[in-house]
Formats: C-alpha cells, structure tokens, sequence
C-alpha cells in the first residue's frame, strides 16, 4: 500500500507538470495543439503573435527571448486581438515577414501557415483532463460547512465571530435576522479564524474608558507632584535632625577642649612655680659660700644673730632637694574621649520605626574560602520581600571603598572573585516593598593569602587501603588500625616505633602560590600534614611497611614531630596534629617550651605553599591566621601530603559554589 500511495503521489505531481502552459505557467485555457504536437493557450498564441509583430525592428536581438517559455508576456488591445482571430485575415506590411511561430515548449519555430492561429485546433482532450484537475484540486481544499449533517456540503461564508464556516442553509439558521448574531462579522470561506472579537472588544472597553484613563493621568501627575514635595520636605528635615546633631558635637566640642584649656593652664602654672623655686636653689649657691663666711666670723653675739635666718634658709633648700615631686601630672588621660557608644549609634542611625527588623549575619555559618558564603537571619523572615547584600574590600590604610550591593531573594548568598589576602566587610539590610531596614552589623571575613587549589586523595600513589579507608568522593580518608596489625601484635616487643600510612593529592604543584584547607576529626590520635617533592615521595612509598618489626623514619627528625637539629630547607615539611592540639615545630630562633609549641586545633586547617619563593604556612582558617611558615626546597614538583597513625580522620575543604549553598540549605 505505501508504494501505490507514494506512486499516486509522483503521478500526481507528473500530471500536474503537463496541466501547465509552458508560455504563462498557469493551468491551461482552451489549449491549442501546435505543429510541433506542443500545446498552448489560445490567448498565450495571440499574445505571442503580437509582441513578434509590435517588435518586428528588434526580431534579431529579441526574439529568443521572446520566445522563450519562461517569459509572462504583456496582454495585448483587443482590436489586435481581433484583427488576429478574424476569419481571412492576411499579414500586412506590419506583420513579419517570417511565417514561422516560436514554440514555447520546445523552443523551435513552427509554421503557422496562411490560416494562422484558426488553422490550429483544440485540444479538448487536455482541456477536460484540466477541468477534472481544476475540480479536484477545489475538492480537496474546500472549507467544508462545520454545522452540516454528514454529509457536509461546502461553505459558502465564515463568521470571524463564531469561528465557524457555514453553507447558505446552516448561516440563515444559526444567524437570524434580528438576533445578535447577525451582527456578525463574516467573510468568504477560510480557516484563519484572528481573534478579532476579543481584540475588538478591548479596543472598544480602551476608547470608552478614555476619561477614566484621563482621570488616572491627571492622578498620577499630582502624586509625582506631591512625592517630589515630600521627598525634598524629608531632605530638609533629615538636614534639620543632622544640624542639631552638630550644634551638640560643636558644643561638647568646645565644652571638652575648655575643659583641656583650663587643666592645662592650671598644670603649666604649678610647673612654672616650682621652676621659680628650683632656680632659687640655683642662686643657693652663693648662699653656701656666705654661710662659710659667716662661720669664720669670731664675734659670737654677731654670729648667731645671722646664722639663725641662715639656717632657715638651709634647712628649706635641703628639703626641696631630698622630696622632688612634680608640681602636676603630664597626662591628659582623663581627658579622652570616649566616643565608642555614640559611633556605634551613629553607625546605626536610620529612619524611625521603618516597620522591618535588622538582619543579623551569622557568623558561624558565614565563611570564605575559594568564594565568600555568607548567611544571615531576619527576626520577622516572612516579613521582608528581598535583602540587599553589600560587601566592600577594608584597606590597611582604612581607605573607605564604595559598597558592592547583591540583591538576595534568600538568606544566604555565595559572592564571587574576591581578591586573595585581602579583608572584606559585609552587612546586609532587608527590603518589604520601598521600605529599608537598618543595616546589620558588619562581618569582617579574611580571603585566604593565595587561590584555591583544588585535588582529590590520590587511591593509586602509595594508598594503603588494609589501614587507610577513601571514601568514594576522595575526598576523606581515615585511617584504621586493621585485623594484620592484630595478628602480629604478638611478635611486636618494642612497640614504641611504627610506621605512618601516607596518602597525597593527585594534582601536583611546579609553580606558584596555592593554598588549601581541609580538617582534622577531632579523634584523631597522631595526622602530619603538609607538603612534601615527589622525590621525597618515592623514598617513603619505597620503605617497608611490616608493622612487625620495629621502624625507625630516617627523615623524622626534619618534620614537625622530631625535634632534632637540622632546620635547612628540606624538600618536604609536615606538622603534628592529634589528640585535639596543634604542634608547632622546634625552631632555632622560637622557645622550644612545650607550652609555647602546643596550640588548641583549629576547627579547620589550611596550607599555603609558594613555590616560586619556596615557602609553606599554615593557617587557622577561622581567623586566617598564620600559626606557622618555614623554607622549603622546591625542586621537584610538590604534592599536598598528608600521614595517618592509629585511629585518625581527614576531610578536604568543599568549595564554595552555588551546588553546595544548595546543599547547605537543604541540610
């Protein structure tokens, strides 16, 4: 059935290919049969016959294009026509002197003879094959009657109304004369029903409603109007509120620095007393040579007469010697100001009663690590439509930036390219409709010193996984002391040396600066972590690993844990954490003391390498504080490194990305 069905098709398509009239490419009309056998129609010929003779002087250069079948040639006056199809008629002077005719189908000129276009005849066996055509082509995109019973018969009209087309008989039924429906609008039969009806009816709702809308302009002017008087009468009273404000700090302005004025004239006059007195001891002496005098002086009744009053003088200047005091105190510390509590209110100024209570960042939920995630809570959450964050980089030199602003439909946002080593505030204020809350208070988050390096435990490279378990992600190993160790545990007399399982990243490092973060489960008994060259690696991964005998590290004493001599660069470096504490390293410029070597372990760890320079720290990610930095050889290329021992756990810092704020929240 389907190669009938697609042969109907092709024949189809050939019959329609030989329907059409090589000179007008239309369907043909009365067809004339041409000495060549070719048809054409009757009023194709004629026209043909009358551009040949109307361009006789132009037959050279033209005539191929005349004659050709693809060209629609121009309709010629009807008394040429005329003269053409009457009975006897006989070229004149105008005609051509050819008698050959240009067939358009086949492109050769045919004789016409003395008879002309009569002495052709008609090909009514194609005309009725067209007309059968021309039928079935109408049959087969006729608008059938939409309310007929079947059989439908054929429309005559549609109503763009209804969206129905309709022969006479089913119009005159279902649109009566004097109903509403014969109002309608309709037109010839046709499928593209437009929504005209509804378009109609609004255009009509807009014009009768043209005063109202007027009305509403008018409105609308007058509550701009008014919102610009009220806005500027808002300005002018804020002014009012802040030039009170000033006239208050002008006048405890003038108030303390009176006060400063009035202490410091007092203080300057006692000192300048007691400088007056001091250069009378000066002048004393002069007094001590009198007083030598004065013993040599052999009259006694003389001598005690002036020695008395001496001796007044003397006593005096040897008291003020023995008790120096200063007359008054340099200080001016009572005199400080303490404007702590007023910037913290000023810092908080806002409009009275706005209706919407402060958001609070919460800072333990709040970090920043690749990328800054920040959260925070609203009293009243259903209360505020969206929030505002803003988030400005804080110089050293407390250059005051312009505020970053981030609009937040949620409580938690994860904000983008924030430069390294760097500290950023942020503080965020809710929004319910026009109306602003306060701002919160701001949190002060430190961008780790280099860009976030990003690898996974590497499960091929040294991985010992009877006492190492990688989880699927690898992105947490822990260590387990295994059922071997178990069995061997009778053989083992001097437990005191055993060996470390060591797991590194699978990314290495062979320039510069990178830093990661990962934790360590608080259980842990004994993880070194830090860095170490693939030199250095493949001399550990080679040692032997028998828990049964007894091993000694041969590098230990360069790592964090040993406490031997040598602190020259080394091509690895590894600090000691465990059982809750972070161990600094032995240095030979820091005291060694163990209280000043063991620190609380910070609840995640980071660990920044500079390659380039050749230098790794390692910070408290909490604070971003570096706890400890020291050489180390580069060379080769470097891997994070990481040493497990007895029961012991690490989890590598996610990035923040907008995934894992997913996460967060559905947690």
């Amino acid at each position: 059935m389907e190669g009938d069905g697609s042969e109907t098709l092709v024949t189809i398509k050939n019959i329609e290919r030989e329907l059409i009239c090589p000179a007008c490419k239309e369907l043909f009309t009365h067809p004339l049969i041409l000495p060549c056998q070719h048809s054409i129609c009757h009023k194709c010929v004629k026209e043909l016959l009358l551009t040949l003779d109307d361009s006789f002087n132009d037959v050279g250069s033209d005539n191929s294009n005349q004659s050709s079948p693809r060209l629609r040639l121009p309709s010629p006056s009807m008394d040429k026509i005329d003269r053409i199809s009457r009975p006897g008629w006989k070229r004149s002077s105008l005609t051509p002197r050819t008698t050959t005719f240009p067939c358009p189908g086949c492109e050769h000129d045919v004789d016409l003879g003395e008879r002309g276009i009569n002495g052709l005849f008609r090909n009514f066996t194609l005309e009725t094959i067209v007309e059968r055509y021309r039928q079935a082509a109408r049959a087969a995109t006729a608008i059938m009657c939409d309310l007929c019973k079947p059989p439908p018969q054929e429309s005559t009209k549609s109503c763009m109304d209804c969206s129905a087309s309709y022969c006479n008989e089913c119009f005159k039924i279902y649109h009566p004369w004097g109903t509403v429906k014969a109002q309608h609008e309709y037109v010839g039969p046709t499928t593209n029903f437009r929504p005209k009806e509804k378009l109609s009816k609004d255009i009509d709702y807009l014009i009768g409603k043209e005063s109202q809308v007027k009305s509403q302009i008018s409105e609308l002017n007058l509550l701009m109007k008014e919102t610009e008087c009220n806005g500027e009468r808002a300005k002018e009273e804020a002014i009012t509120h802040f030039e009170k404000l000033y006239e208050i700090l002008e006048e405890r302005k003038s108030s303390v620095l009176k006060a400063i004025d009035t202490s410091k004239k007092l203080r300057l006059d006692k000192f300048q007393t007691q400088v007056e007195e001091y250069q009378g001891l000066l002048e004393n002496n002069g007094l001590v040579g009198y007083a030598q005098e004065v013993l040599k002086e052999t009259d006694q009744s003389c001598f005690v007469q002036t020695a008395k009053q001496l001796h007044l003088r003397i006593q005096k200047a040897t008291e003020s010697l023995k008790s120096f005091r200063p007359a008054a105190q340099t200080s001016f510390e009572d005199y400080v100001v303490n404007t702590s509590k007023q910037t913290e209110l000023l810092g908080e100024l806002s409009f009275f009663s706005s209706g919407v209570d402060v958001p609070e960042i919460n800072e333990e939920q709040s970090k920043v690590y690749n990328n800054a995630l920040i959260n925070w809570q609203h009293p009243e959450k259903d209360k505020a439509d969206s929030y505002v964050l803003e988030y400005r980089k804080v110089n050293r030199d407390e250059e005051m930036l312009s505020w970053n602003e981030i609009e937040v439909c949620g409580t938690s946002k994860v904000i983008s390219d924030l430069e390294s080593n760097c500290n950023y505030a942020f503080r965020v204020r809710a929004y319910k409709g026009s109306i602003c809350s306060p701002c919160s208070r701001e949190l002060i988050l430190h961008t780790p010193p280099a860009p976030v390096f990003s690898f996974l435990f590497d499960e091929k490279c040294g991985y010992n996984n009877e006492r190492l378990l990688l989880n699927l992600k690898r992105d947490r190993v822990e260590s387990r002391a295994g059922f071997n160790l178990l069995l061997a545990a009778e053989r083992i007399q001097v437990g005191y040396y055993t060996s470390l399982d060591y797991i590194i990243g699978d990314v290495g490092i062979t320039k510069g600066k990178h830093f990661w973060a990962f934790r360590v489960e608080p259980y842990s008994y004994l993880v070194k972590v830090g860095v170490a060259s693939s030199d250095k690696l493949q001399e550990w991964l080679r040692s032997p690993r028998d828990a049964v005998s007894p091993r000694y590290e041969q590098d230990s004493g360069h790592d964090s844990g040993s406490e031997d001599a040598c602190f020259d660069s080394q091509p690895f470096t590894l600090v000691t954490i465990g059982m809750k504490k972070f161990f600094i390293p032995k240095s030979a410029t820091s005291a060694n003391e163990p209280e000043n070597r063991v620190l609380p372990m910070p609840t995640s760890i980071g660990i920044f390498l500079d390659y380039d320079k050749g230098r790794v720290a390692f910070y408290d990610m909490d604070h971003m504080k570096c706890l400890y930095e020291r050489q180390v050889d580069c060379s080769h290329t470097m891997y994070p490194a990481f040493a497990l021992m007895g029961s012991g756990g690490v989890q590598l810092e996610e990035p923040i990305t907008a995934k894992y704020l997913e996460y967060q929240e559905d947690m």
